[in-house]
């Protein structure tokens, strides 16, 4: 008979596969879409299809766009990066790089599985961890972003999960080696996203006032983190200044996303036309100004439109609030051409979070803020750029992997309390 550690290694890899497989089979499906050579094949990932040919044509960091433009902070370097390496093998915008990118995608979606199964295991017990790996493998969202999305999501998701789980071992693990471990793995995935590294300052800050209180070390663990995350980041932080002659620390592009979301086209939470991709006046803009000037010109009219329109500004942004939780932004004729598969996404989007709130109220109520204060920051730091600039339907997926921890913790919690409602 297998003993529990062997059992679980042998679930797990169950759980891999069969995640693994649900994914490259509608891989299979959907590939061909990004074959498409219009606009000199934009839709084999867009910005991050041209940085990596740039690069892989030797051509450096640079031309996220249409033309040759020059040396590009636009987006984080990882995810291009790897792209770059699968075009240099297998070929630039080609049958097989499509097949290899996406593959991979789906490997970092199936392998989420494991940090999401431990973090459902260490926030809620046996049961609960089973539940949580299952539930990823059907996970439509990750089926989705894996088989059907060459970018960085996968990964990041993969990324996010994994750190949180770390966070949630940090406690146990005060000396300053396992923290220098954090920061670098923290640093590493802002630069495959920057956005993820928003809730990490609050949730070291939260272990190691934690460790304080209970007179533990709590500063070399601290300045390890911080050093680990310095180390990696570093040298994006000087190439940037390099290249731009100003300190760039991640990315050029968070006056542009101010600008793409807050204008006087309301009716979307992304509106098109104001995108270099789809606007020929801002793509002209971009090539004439340069990246750093047009990334300046961007700010100066976002900020006098939200300036100028601060009812409107406000409203926009508890709109992204709700549309980032429930997938709602209207339901006008315009709006619905524009995006036909909203109504159910909304539906499931809408469920999914209120079945996710609920198992952190179970876990609040049995572990206390111990227990539930790690998954409150992340919640609520996380998407907080999203709600001042614009949400896409998928900049939310890297809080998948814990929120899906918190569903399997309330159907266990449910499932318990049914249970016991039943014995006589």
């Amino acid at each position: 008979m297998l003993n529990q550690p062997a059992r679980r290694h042998r679930t797990l890899l169950l759980m891999v596969v069969a995640a693994l497989a649900i994914r490259l089979a509608v891989m299979s499906f959907l590939y061909p879409e990004h074959l498409n050579p219009a606009r000199d094949h934009w839709k084999f990932a867009g910005e991050t299809g041209r940085i990596a040919r740039s690069i892989a044509e030797g051509k450096g960091y640079g031309n996220p766009y249409f033309a040759d433009t020059g040396p590009t902070a636009w987006l984080a370097p990882v995810f291009p990066y790897l792209l770059s390496g699968v075009f240099k093998v297998f070929g630039v915008y080609t049958k097989a790089s499509a097949l290899a990118i996406l593959s991979l995608d789906c490997l970092f979606g199936a392998l989420t599985c494991i940090p999401v199964f431990f973090i459902a295991l260490e926030s809620f017990g046996e049961r609960a961890a089973p539940w949580a790996g299952w539930i990823w493998i059907f996970f439509p969202y990750s089926i989705y972003i894996s088989a059907d999305f060459i970018w960085d999501t996968s990964l990041v998701v993969l990324l996010m999960a994994i750190l949180f789980l770390v966070v949630l071992k940090l406690e146990s693990a005060p000396r300053w080696w396992p923290w220098l471990g954090f920061g670098l793995l923290a640093g590493f995935t802002a630069l495959t996203n920057p956005v993820t590294l928003a809730p990490m300052p609050f949730l070291a800050l939260w272990i190691l006032w934690r460790l304080y209180r209970k007179r533990q070390s709590w500063f070399a663990p601290g300045a390890a983190a911080l050093l680990g995350v310095v180390i990696v980041v570093s040298p994006w932080f000087v190439r940037n200044y390099r290249a731009f002659h100003k300190f760039i620390p991640f990315r050029s592009g968070l006056s542009f996303e101010f600008y793409c979301g807050n204008n006087k086209d309301s009716w979307h939470w992304d509106p098109p036309g104001y995108h270099i991709s789809d606007s020929e006046t801002d793509w002209q803009e971009y090539q004439q100004l340069g990246e750093v000037k047009y990334m300046a010109l961007k700010g100066r009219e976002a900020r006098a439109f939200i300036f100028s329109h601060k009812e409107l500004y406000a409203a926009q942004t508890l709109r992204r609030v709700v549309y980032i939780w429930t997938g709602f932004w209207s339901f006008s004729r315009r709006y619905l051409a524009e995006e036909p598969f909203d109504p159910p996404n909304i539906f499931f989007c809408t469920a999914f979070s209120i079945l996710a709130f609920w198992g952190l109220r179970d876990l609040w109520r049995s572990g206390g803020a111990a227990a539930a204060m790690p998954y409150v920051i992340a919640l609520i730091f996380f998407p907080l750029v999203y709600y001042l600039t614009h949400p896409e339907d998928y900049y939310r997926r890297p809080l998948d992997g814990l929120m899906v921890a918190l569903v399997a913790g309330a159907v266990v919690s449910w499932r318990a309390r049914h249970t016991s409602e039943k014995l006589p």
